[in-house]
């Protein structure tokens, strides 16, 4: 996400955007130097996988999974989009947009960039403008989420600027899906599950997260991060086995959700004053206005970060590194935070590590003994895949694309020699005579 203030400002650091690959094993950095890649393997040691200072003030920088392939825009050039192969040090295509790039999306099947009022949905095996979703409501914050599922392709972005309204669109198939009204103030936040069957939604409003099944928009939880104060959400993550929800935001708090149906019990009779005024309590509930009602409905945080800041952007990742669950969090003061999180108890979780993130020599900041707070995993190990690739010497072509994205370049392989469920490969790019 971008990390830059209103004011074009990081504050003291020189990032300006960071964000977690697709699944989770890989942190980008971009900043007026240049842009980053970290190895999310280890909590001790951040190891910096590549770093490229040729383009300044990088802007977006976007990962495909563990691939070499890398979407980049600065703000030297921001209506062009270049794609590139950092291992080789080469250009694969670039697009020239009619206004500036907001956000790139990237999975297996598409690359989205979006666009204040419009959306292209390019094919990422040759890099084809394949539909463009154009006139939609003001999106200045460029907020818009991509499935990463290869069956269940679906983007989502905003309906209306004044309310909380999410269009869902079928990527494969080129049409809408859904429109689901999640809140009644514009949306602020918006993430995929791993398996592209639910969405999370926030509003601007800050309070409520919820949960809907995709694509058929119905809501499967709702969760309530507070009712002191409205707040701004940063960003929303699902860990990649979709039983957690994170919730960051401008607070020193972030949220994290279990997402469990509560089994119906039988119902009991209470045997004390207080279990009586309970169960009158509840009954009531079917006799109060359907706000107050739906606050008794609401799911409660299952576990806490305290962040040791409060007003910085940031994003969050649940992940899974040497098979213990953590909270990762990336924010514009240039660190890294790594927590544990307890997947059977809860809780507030333990700051493990902070890591520099801007390259100055203070690297690395030991909070606590790990040994002492890691719980065993509970859920599938998910690690980054390695692998050795030498692709093919690329052929150049240019053309114009009639869809209102001006392309330069594009690469030729062997569609044969890659293995696009690899992470290690990047998928083919087809040469085009159009």
């Amino acid at each position: 996400m971008n990390l830059a203030s209103q004011s074009g400002e990081a504050g003291a650091s020189q990032l300006l955007f960071a964000n977690f690959n697709q699944d989770n094993t890989s942190l980008a950095v971009g900043s007026k130097s240049g842009y980053k890649f970290f190895s999310l393997s280890s909590v001790d040691k951040l190891e910096q996988i590549y770093e490229c200072t040729d383009t300044e003030d990088v802007c977006i920088v976007e990962r495909l999974f563990s691939s070499s392939l890398v979407a980049i825009v600065s703000l030297k050039a921001p209506r062009k989009l270049k794609v590139c192969h950092f291992k080789k040090g080469t250009e694969i295509c670039n697009y020239s947009y009619s206004n500036t790039i907001l956000a790139v999306k990237l999975n297996r099947q598409r690359l989205i960039v979006c666009l204040e009022e419009s959306l292209y949905i390019h094919n990422i095996r040759d890099m084809k403008v394949l539909h463009t979703i154009r006139e939609t409501p003001p999106n200045p914050a460029g907020l818009c989420a991509l499935s990463i599922n290869n069956d269940n392709c679906y983007l989502a972005y905003p309906g209306s600027a004044t309310i909380g309204e999410v269009q869902v669109f079928d990527t494969i198939n080129l049409r809408a899906a859904n429109m689901i009204p999640a809140h009644d103030s514009p949306l602020a936040a918006l993430a995929f599950d791993a398996s592209g069957t639910k969405l999370a939604t926030a509003s601007e409003k800050g309070t409520v997260i919820r949960v809907f099944s995709i694509p058929e928009g119905q809501k499967l939880f709702e969760f309530r991060r507070g009712v002191k104060r409205c707040v701004s959400i940063c960003s929303l993550a699902f860990s990649m086995d979709g039983m957690f929800l994170s919730a960051s935001s401008n607070t020193e708090t972030v949220h994290i959700f279990k997402l469990e149906t509560v089994k119906e019990k039988p119902p009991e009779e209470p045997t004390t004053w207080t279990g009586y005024f309970g169960k009158v309590l509840m009954a009531s509930t079917s006799y109060l206005p359907s706000q107050v009602t739906e606050m008794f409905n609401q799911g409660r945080a299952f576990a806490t970060v305290r962040l040791p800041f409060c007003g910085h952007k940031n994003i969050c990742s649940l992940t899974t590194i040497q098979k213990i669950p953590r909270l990762l969090v990336g924010a514009s003061d240039g660190y890294l935070y790594m927590y544990n999180l307890d997947p059977q108890e809860g809780g507030e979780c333990a700051l493990m590590r902070q890591h520099r993130l801007d390259g100055s020599m203070e690297t690395t900041s030991e909070i606590v003994d790990s040994a002492s707070h890691d719980c065993p995993l509970v859920t599938q190990t998910y690690g980054a895949a390695k692998g050795a690739y030498t692709p093919s010497s690329p052929t150049r072509l240019a053309y114009t694309d009639d869809l209102g994205a001006v392309g330069g370049v594009c690469l030729e392989d062997e569609a044969s020699a890659l293995r696009l469920d690899e992470d290690s490969e990047h998928p083919p790019m087809i040469l085009r005579t159009d």
